[in-house]
């Protein structure tokens, strides 16, 4: 859960006293192996604010592989885990461009940073005195969560109010309710912070966008948001991958939706050279037998449920149309594919012992469509040689099947793919 911050804490580590103290505090280690030595160092120095002193600079220690600036920022635990990194953050607020926004789960402000940016007015609004007090740091407002509940400052708005009791005429709502229920993170739509449901309903008619777990099922979304609605959700659901990992499912409604688009994949490098598809484009792919390579498809093209319409783009096909594994006769430019080695029953002997012919050291296990633990079964199989190589078990039909490849190198799953087909 974290260190519970005060109001006393924000305003001790806001002043020249504490950001000197934060100075000093950085200094340290703060390693698990010197954690308790270094907080008693800590205690001496700075009595009761050791605790926020030194949560504050492991916080930021673990934002600044997420968010811009996070070196000056303030945090709690939890904030800094829900926060969206800035380059997903900045890629919203782009698709917002030049709209006013009010963003009804502000936290610690790190949407509004992004938001700000890009659009002509924002405001941000909390119940949590304390993240609203932090994002007033953060952001370089003076005091929103004072008597008045509002502070301001450039284009920025914030002030203290319950997310589902509207309270402006912004162009557009950004909500981003909390994953945690009872402590535990949840998927169920109805135990979200604000409940997704409520939600929905307190800004029918208005354009809305709703920052969501990838993990949520949103066909049983209705229009209005409730469990069990048999058509789905009416506008865009946007899954969003960073550097790889999915990290976000995105609800746009209709308005601010692209015309005919229910479904995109976007896919975001750190360093730049993104791109996105959408259920717009082509699906009519061949069925074939497999290929010379199989390619595994970014998880946001799988979350989004667009392989099919990747694999048209790319002239490739599937191994089992059931099943997310691509294949084809060359690789898209950047990405990752495993070039078939060798095709056999998915039977341990024998698999065994032509790990062994070919030399097989390192062993990358790959599954999809089948039970198997990779971890065990690599110890079952015992590759000792030299060779690095990788095993894609799936299903074909209803026959288990590997494919013996070869490892590639690592570094061209860190590269961009083209926006265009070759």
């Amino acid at each position: 859960m974290g260190y519970g911050f005060s109001l006393g804490d924000i305003a001790f580590l806001d002043s020249a006293a504490g950001r000197a103290a934060l100075d000093r505090v950085d200094q340290l280690t703060l390693t698990p192996a010197s954690l308790l030595g270094d907080l008693e160092r800590v205690r001496r120095d700075h009595g009761d604010r050791a605790a926020a002193l030194v949560e504050t600079v492991r916080l930021r220690r673990r934002a600044v592989v997420k968010l811009d600036g996070a070196g000056e920022w303030l945090f709690t635990d939890d904030a800094l885990q829900q926060a969206t990194p800035s380059v997903v953050a900045r890629h919203r607020a782009g698709r917002l461009s030049g709209r006013t926004v009010h963003d009804v789960t502000c936290s610690i402000g790190a949407e509004l940073a992004a938001l700000q940016e890009f659009c002509p007015a924002v405001i941000g609004s909390d119940l949590d005195e304390i993240r609203l007090v932090m994002a007033g740091h953060n952001l370089g407002i003076a005091h929103p969560a004072s008597r008045s509940g509002v502070g301001s400052a450039r284009n920025m708005v914030l002030v203290r109010a319950d997310a589902l009791v509207p309270c402006s005429s912004a162009e557009v709502v950004i909500a981003d309710p909390a994953r945690r229920a009872d402590g535990r993170r949840t998927h169920d739509p109805a135990k979200l912070q604000p409940p997704l449901p409520e939600l929905l309903e307190a800004y029918r008619g208005r354009d809305l966008v709703v920052k969501c777990a990838p993990g949520l099922d949103f066909d049983r979304l209705g229009a209005s948001g409730a469990p069990g609605g048999s058509r789905g959700w009416d506008g865009e659901v946007e899954v969003v991958s960073l550097d790889g990992s999915v990290r976000e499912a995105c609800l746009w409604s209709r308005g601010v939706a692209e015309p005919g688009v229910t479904r995109r994949a976007t896919v975001l490098r750190s360093g730049g050279a993104s791109w996105a598809l959408t259920d717009a484009a082509p699906d009519e792919i061949p069925e074939r037998v497999p290929g010379d390579w199989i390619i595994d498809p970014d998880g946001a093209i799988v979350r989004a449920g667009l392989v099919r319409h990747y694999a048209a783009k790319y002239g490739l096909w599937q191994l089992d149309p059931r099943i997310a594994y691509l294949t084809g006769d060359t690789v898209p430019a950047g990405v990752r594919g495993f070039r078939v080695l060798d095709r056999l029953a998915f039977k341990e002997k024998p698999l065994r012992a032509e790990l062994h012919r070919r030399d097989c050291g390192p062993l990358e296990i790959l599954t999809r469509g089948v039970d198997v633990d990779p971890d065990a079964l690599r110890t079952r199989l015992k590759p000792r040689g030299a060779i690095p190589h990788t095993l894609v078990i799936t299903r074909i039909g209803t026959t288990p099947t590997a494919f013996l490849c070869a490892t590639p190198p690592a570094h061209r799953s860190d590269t961009a793919q083209p926006a265009s087909p070759p």
